[in-house]
């Protein structure tokens, strides 16, 4: 049994934006290579969230709205989401503070302030239906399962977290101060794996193969600190002052 790799047409989903740093989680989904069992993106989503058994869980038909007599019923035998890949990068850098100048025609001395900073960066959420259902169920579910497996992740389903802190600078003659920062951020790769089981047929059904489809993914999303007694965690990354002319 070969598994076919899709290729093409890339569908993503973004979260939410923040106000200084986006980070967020991306879902590339790509149909199957074969056209006579090309599946689009929502269609392998559904085969997915419609196994018997999801991730090693048995499913029953109630757990995605079906019913015995209206549907939907089970579309596949099996999915997993087999995770490929994890690794740490630098997010976008951010303007995190207000312009603190020192620009007065008769300034002979740095200017002391106190210069308070603060950066929000975005977390992952779903955009298609089957991903919408929140940590506790569903795609989604396994997903951000899979994503909190990591040191220094937080919930999918929380839609950003911040950093910020307040400092003494000084601003030196003819400058302007601000801070920037720069979010650590972190993306997981991997791939969804569905399975049709082949059917030997009857007298009044054809038999059918095997089939098989990969979704392949990639969800990034913001690097967490520890929060202080027990508080919410913090975002990650560099702090830095920059100056500019005046």
């Amino acid at each position: 049994m070969a598994k076919r790799r899709l290729k093409n047409k890339k569908v993503r989903f973004v979260a939410i934006g923040s106000a200084l740093a986006t980070g967020g989680a991306i879902i590339a989904l790509l149909p199957s290579a074969n056209a006579a069992e090309e599946k689009t993106p929502e269609q392998i989503i559904t085969l997915c969230e419609r196994a018997k058994v999801l991730n090693g869980k048995q499913q029953d038909i109630f757990d995605f709205g079906g019913h015995p007599i209206a549907g939907p019923s089970f579309e596949s035998d099996n999915c997993n989401y087999v995770e490929t890949n994890f690794e740490l990068f630098d997010g976008p850098t951010e303007k995190a503070s207000i312009d603190f100048p020192n620009c007065e025609p008769n300034a002979t001395e740095p200017a002391k302030v106190s210069i308070t900073w603060k950066a929000t960066v975005a977390q992952g959420s779903g955009k298609y239906t089957a991903t919408q259902q929140g940590a506790g169920g569903g795609l989604f579910g396994f997903l951000s399962g899979s994503w909190l497996k990591h040191k220094g992740t937080t919930d999918m389903t929380v839609k950003s977290v911040t950093a910020g802190d307040t400092e003494n600078r000084e601003v030196p003659v003819g400058k302007v101060l601000h801070m920037e920062f720069t979010p650590k951020m972190q993306r997981m790769t991997g791939e969804w794996q569905v399975r049709i089981d082949a059917n030997p047929g009857s007298f009044a059904v054809n038999p059918s193969p095997e089939k098989n489809f990969v979704a392949s993914e990639l969800v990034e999303g913001p690097a967490i600190l520890p929060g202080a007694a027990g508080a919410a965690g913090i975002a990650d990354g560099v702090a830095k002052p920059v100056l500019t002319d005046c």
